[in-house]
């Protein structure tokens, strides 16, 4: 496969921008257009939950790069720019304002966003969500000055984190979340119950099995939540965290197949030969575990936008990263590395004590570790990526026994050949 002379990215979200720059750093030499719908420079998202809300990182620390850089390395930068329409068989992109450009060969990395609530009184000032970098703003400046009521509606990660970081910014803050247990869905009741007793050691209310019924108003701005038994619940602000959903309406109109995402070999190609897609919208078959995935941490993001520029310049490479994301709340570090879709029912064991707060728990199936997390235990991370690559059989107690290094646990003559599908 020749080399293209136009590559056009559609997205200037992390996945973009690392595509642009795996694309130089190879020598590529060709046009490389680069559209954003956003107006801000290339950012990094796990910041605005976290220490960008809080006010301990700066936004200059947010942007991949700075606006230099684009220039120095000849990157077409079109920020503020919505792509309209992709058509792959002319190869061609058209910006909502009827510009088009031409491409050889396209990326899509439009991202997510946020999941609506179809309640009554989501249009009132103070009813936020938080996907940009202008949301991190628009909430920060209410509650960076603390003694607000801030009521978030869902329990995911990013709920749970804007709850730690308004709660240490003075604000009140309470939880609704409609599940019995906040974060089960991803770490099964146990793990999310460790989680909820930080927070609430902390002084976050969290009120699970609610059923929202509505925002409450007065004069056009929220005052609370108002649940399905007739309670409201005070707010000066609501946050709407009930995940997030892929951007693929202009792959769909563009012919690629979709479904839950935009499907896509292991090498990040979609039904389309000459268009790719990475980030959050990529349904990507894996290769380690023979089945499609779809991820919307930042590390896919960095892990796609490389692999997408390096297959779109004819390298064979194969998008087989295991999944990775890291969380801050209070006083936990966390990361976590595997396929959440095969912990569903796994074994979980422990090496150290939860109690402690410092401890790695592993989701075990068929005796195969298929996701570890580290909790304020650390430098772990990459051997327990290497352990769930390997798909090695291992034994439990010497998963349990922090003197023995996690690699001594592979065992070659166990382990699956790489592409042959995992236990479900």
């Amino acid at each position: 496969m020749s080399a293209p002379k136009e590559v056009a990215i559609i997205g200037a979200s992390l996945a973009g921008a690392t595509a642009a720059t795996t694309l130089r750093e190879a020598g590529y030499d060709g046009t490389i257009r680069l559209f954003g719908a956003e107006s801000n420079l290339p950012y990094i998202r796990p910041p605005l939950s976290k220490g960008y809300l809080a006010g301990t990182e700066e936004r200059a620390s947010l942007y991949v790069h700075d606006e230099a850089w684009y220039r120095d390395y000849d990157i077409d930068l079109h920020l503020g720019t919505r792509i309209a329409r992709l058509d792959p068989t002319a190869g061609t992109v058209t910006g909502s304002d009827g510009a088009a450009h031409r491409f050889d060969r396209a990326l899509l990395a439009t991202g997510s966003t946020p999941r609506r609530l179809p309640i009554r009184g989501t249009d009132f000032e103070g009813v936020l969500s938080l996907r940009t970098l202008d949301d991190s703003d628009r909430l920060r400046e209410i509650i960076a000055g603390g003694g607000r009521e801030v009521v978030l509606i869902g329990s995911g990660w990013i709920g749970m984190e804007v709850a730690a970081s308004a709660r240490a910014l003075g604000n009140a803050v309470t939880i609704l979340e409609r599940d019995p247990v906040p974060l089960a869905a991803a770490l099964g009741d146990e793990l999310g119950a460790y989680f909820a007793d930080v927070h609430a050691a902390h002084g976050v209310r969290i009120r699970t099995r609610i059923e929202v019924d509505s925002i409450a108003g007065e004069g056009g701005h929220a005052t609370g939540v108002g649940l399905a038994d007739y309670e409201v619940v005070p707010a000066d602000v609501v946050i709407v965290g009930v995940g997030a959903v892929p951007v693929i309406d202009l792959a769909e109109h563009a012919g690629l197949a979709v479904g839950n995402g935009v499907l896509t070999d292991s090498s990040l190609r979609t039904s389309a030969p000459n268009v790719w897609a990475a980030g959050d919208i990529a349904f990507a078959v894996h290769p380690l575990i023979g089945a499609r995935l779809r991820s919307e941490h930042w590390a896919n993001a960095i892990d796609g936008g490389t692999t997408a520029a390096r297959a779109l310049l004819g390298e064979r490479i194969e998008h087989d990263a295991v999944p990775y994301f890291f969380t801050d709340q209070f006083d936990i570090g966390m990361e976590y590395a595997g396929f959440g879709p095969l912990t569903s029912g796994a074994e979980v064991v422990y090496r150290g004590d939860p109690s402690s707060g410092s401890f790695v728990a592993f989701w075990l199936r068929d005796d195969r570790v298929v996701a570890g997390m580290n909790v304020n235990v650390w430098d772990v991370n990459d051997d327990i990526k290497t352990l769930v690559a390997s798909r090695a059989r291992v034994a439990r107690a010497s998963l349990r026994d922090p003197d023995v290094p996690l690699l001594d646990l592979l065992d070659t003559n166990e382990a699956s050949a790489p592409g042959r599908r995992a236990a479900s």
